[in-house]
């Protein structure tokens, strides 16, 4: 199954998003559920009004997103499952420094994005291997 890239972004007013190497797939939304959505109507659009031979081959076959999220629109949109004090004791990240991210007030180093992101792939896989009885 082919993938898509789309990255989502945060703008001053809405959340935005496009699909790397696709050019004319673009979707916006008030919130990350609605670019999403918009997005997916976009591709629709797409394929419903361009020819066969202007399709990418991605599009004529099954496909899969990957959604890509800058820091800020993951926090917003993770903000009701993720606390900033979970965020802390998982990232070693200060709640008031993930607030500035979150916020758009600062934007995070590389190394900072890096260490996130990790930390959030480290917890995911220590949840696997939870059990309950």
């Amino acid at each position: 199954m082919k993938t898509i890239n789309v990255t989502i972004t945060k703008g001053p007013d809405l959340f935005e998003a496009y699909a790397d190497k696709i050019p004319g797939i673009y979707g916006q939304g008030e919130s990350v559920q609605k670019v999403k959505e918009d997005i997916l109507q976009s591709i629709a659009l797409y394929k419903g009004y361009n020819t066969d031979e202007n399709i990418p081959e991605v599009l004529k076959r099954d496909f899969e997103i990957i959604w890509h999220f800058d820091v800020q629109s993951f926090l917003q949109f993770y903000s009701g499952i993720f606390s900033k004090a979970a965020l802390e004791k998982i990232t070693g990240i200060n709640q008031k420094q993930l607030g500035h991210y979150a916020s758009g007030l600062k934007k995070p180093r590389r190394a900072q994005i890096e260490k996130i992101e990790t930390s959030l792939h480290q917890f995911l896989d220590d949840m696997k291997l939870v059990h309950l009885i």
